[in-house]
């Protein structure tokens, strides 16, 4: 039999389907895991900022009440 250039035989072409198919899951799952962790990471910063800021304005009020 005669195969065109990068075409290999059955079982030789279907290990190398396989092969794609399970560099393309990890991909899949990789890319899913960074924006997973990235989102987590954005929730956490928002919590901590809009704690801040509670803190921060408390820290005014107290010391507007201190002044009088």
């Amino acid at each position: 039999m005669v195969f065109a250039p990068g075409e290999k035989p059955g079982p030789e072409q279907d290990e190398v389907k396989l092969q794609n198919a399970s560099k393309q899951i990890v991909q899949t799952a990789i890319l899913q895991a960074v924006q997973q962790v990235s989102q987590e990471s954005q929730q956490k910063e928002k919590r901590t900022n809009s704690s801040m800021s509670l803190q921060l304005e408390r820290g005014k009020l107290t010391k507007k009440h201190d002044k009088k």
